[in-house]
């Protein structure tokens, strides 16, 4: 796939592909809607042409002949008014009704979007998450769609009713006056030039605007999360100075932008005034010398056509700086959706089985025992009991090509073996971790789970297998009862506070002023470390995993909490195979293996005594002669 194709770069020819994409979803989704906005539209702009025509008659015909008239009839006069202003109101109230559905579809069109956004977001990999900052990501859901509710809204309708209207008006000015049209058209091809001069040096900085919008965004939202460290060490002024310099930044993007923005409107305005001027001037003129049959209604109706003509292209060229700011967002919201999705090749999946004769079926009864589903080449199905048996063979992995971050790791972690990963910062501790559930794939080598290489299971099988318990606890915005079940979205109540006892953490919840229908907001820290660490193990209790993850969970916390949190841990370790990662050596004794990583390699394995007695690194490190970093 060619990832430049469709990339804006502030130019208006460079907008047609995002913004045709925009359309296409628009009007996928509102068709109906969007021809009965095209009806309207064209009845607005047909009424105010006919209307503006008609005051060519209402003059000849109605106003002059009554100047010679001793006694005028008003009767014809007043008839005529009336049919003027219903042409008029009729055009009104087509323009209420496009405007008004207008709205409609660019607001369902939006929810469409970020449903679409998010719905795609959900299938990226996460090393997406990993390279992209999350305040810049959250602009494209806000500041970027919301420049699609202008251009749908707004430009659209009004881009559509000008040209209509414009054509309309110039052939009906073509057939009144070729001479008074002529001069019309010279003056809107200055309008027109001027206007894409100005539109192209403002939507190089309309794009900067929604860059800049992101990397705002990225930046409070960075300093948000870290806004203990900021105070910790004092760097107050230096948080405050770098954001002066982004927001400094932005502002000189959004200030050019809209500079050439507002100085395009007088200056085409203007024109439009000169060509107004210099159409009634020669107007009269000929008429003065009685050419071509030149009247005063011709007038009268040509200066008004003149400014219906005009007035379009002068709003076209203020909506092209909402076109131009609306292409720059759609190239972000497009460069999400346009993201690849995680790749899942997998074929094996997990099922529920039950034993019949000692033979294990496929059902579709919840039980207690699950086998992986694995179809055969021959077309047959096989049924692996679901052990938790993990192994690495010969394993290289780096995240890109220039820099491998392990080097044939070769380990095995038989069912209910406890496998504990020892080093410094950026041996490979949690790669190893992420490379099991699969957020990254590997170079070479291959890993198996219960003698299946991961990469034929599917994804979403594969970590469902799986619990993690990470040094990092994120509870979404709920009740405490709701963070535990996210573990299993199936569990009943009576199930998840078993899964709260078996953490520790039914104690601490209990006191809770409303127990486990307590509410908690994401990102408030209404709950100690510790009472949120016991709340992660507990999610990981129910869902009931044969193979468990433990990353540092117990690095954050403080040693009294750490036996709370360590005997929750232990009960659910009970039976399970288990990965840790731990940078306290004493949380690991009772592993059945210890691996000593270094530079991505295992140096050392071994259980406790055997590494204390080779009085190697994992010595060194347990009587305090190297400290981890």
């Amino acid at each position: 796939m060619n990832r430049n194709k469709g990339k804006f770069d502030g130019n208006i020819k460079d907008a047609i592909v995002p913004l045709k994409r925009v359309l296409v979803e628009a009007l996928s989704k509102f068709k109906l809607l969007s021809l009965l906005v095209l009806v309207l539209i064209i009845l607005s702009s047909v009424a105010n042409v006919i209307g503006n025509t008609f005051l060519k008659s209402l003059v000849d015909d109605y106003i002059t002949p009554m100047l010679s008239q001793p006694t005028p009839d008003y009767g014809p006069l007043a008839l005529a008014l009336i049919k003027l202003a219903a042409i008029y109101i009729a055009g009104i109230l087509a323009t209420w009704g496009y405007n008004r559905i207008m709205i409609e579809i660019a607001l369902g069109t939006l929810n469409n979007m970020r449903k679409k956004l998010f719905d795609h977001m959900e299938g990226l990999a996460i090393r997406y998450f990993d390279t992209h900052a999350h305040g810049d990501i959250m602009s494209i859901y806000t500041n970027d769609t919301d420049t699609l509710r202008q251009l749908i809204s707004q430009s659209i309708p009004q881009f559509i009713s000008s040209c209509i209207t414009i054509v309309s008006v110039l052939v009906s000015m073509i057939v009144m006056n070729p001479v008074l049209a002529a001069i019309t058209v010279f003056f809107a091809l200055i309008m027109l030039f001027v206007s894409k001069k100005v539109t192209g040096i403002s939507g190089k900085y309309f794009r900067k605007q929604q860059m800049m919008l992101g990397r705002v965004n990225g930046y409070i939202e960075e300093m948000i999360e870290g806004a203990k460290v900021v105070k910790v060490f004092t760097h107050e002024k230096k948080t405050v100075d770098d954001f002066n310099g982004l927001n400094e930044e932005l502002c000189d993007a959004v200030t050019n932008a809209n500079t050439y923005a507002n100085i395009l409107m007088p200056i085409v305005g203007n024109i439009g005034y000169l060509s107004y001027v210099t159409t009634a001037a020669i107007g009269c003129l000929l008429a003065i010398n009685g050419y071509a049959g030149v009247t005063i209604g011709t007038i009268v109706a040509f200066v008004q056509l003149n400014r219906s003509f005009n007035g379009p292209i002068n709003q076209i060229s203020q909506q092209l700086n909402s076109v131009i700011m609306a292409a720059a967002g759609s190239q972000r919201i497009f460069a999400l959706l346009d993201e690849p999705k995680e790749v899942d090749d997998g074929l094996v999946t997990l099922v529920n089985v039950k034993e019949v004769n000692g033979i294990l079926v496929e059902t579709n009864e919840e039980t207690s025992k699950w086998a992986w589903r694995h179809p055969r080449a021959d077309g047959s199905v096989e049924l692996v009991p679901l052990i938790g048996d993990v192994r690495f063979h010969d394993v290289t992995f780096g995240y890109n090509d220039e820099k491998v971050v392990l080097h044939d790791i070769n380990l095995y972690a038989k069912p209910g073996q406890k496998i504990a990963f020892v080093g410094a910062t950026g041996a490979g501790k949690t790669t190893i971790t992420n490379l099991i559930n699969r957020f990254y794939d590997i170079q070479k080598g291959s890993i198996t789970y219960d003698g299946i290489d991961v990469k034929l299971i599917k994804k979403e099988d594969l970590r469902y297998s799986l619990g993690v318990v990470l040094q990092d606890v994120n509870l979404f915005t709920g009740t405490i009862m709701d963070n535990i079940r996210y573990g299993n979205l199936n569990a009943t109540d009576e199930e998840c506070i078993a899964a709260a006892k078996l953490a520790n953490a039914h104690d601490f919840i209990k006191h809770l002023e409303h127990g486990y229908n307590t509410h908690i907001v994401a990102g408030q820290e209404s709950l100690s470390q510790g009472q949120r660490q016991l709340l992660s193990i507990a999610r990981a209790a129910v869902a009931n995993p044969p193979v468990l993850i433990l990353d540092e969970a117990t690095s954050s916390i403080d040693t009294r909490t750490e036996k709370i949190v360590q005997d929750g841990m232990d009960k659910l370790m009970n039976g399970r195979t288990v990965f840790v990662i731990a940078h306290r050596l004493s949380t690991i004794q009772n592993s059945n293996a210890i691996m000593v990583l270094e530079n991505g390699r295992i140096i050392e394995r071994g259980d406790h005594d055997d590494l204390i007695a080779k009085k190697g690194t994992y010595y060194q490190l347990y009587t305090g002669a190297f400290e981890l970093d």
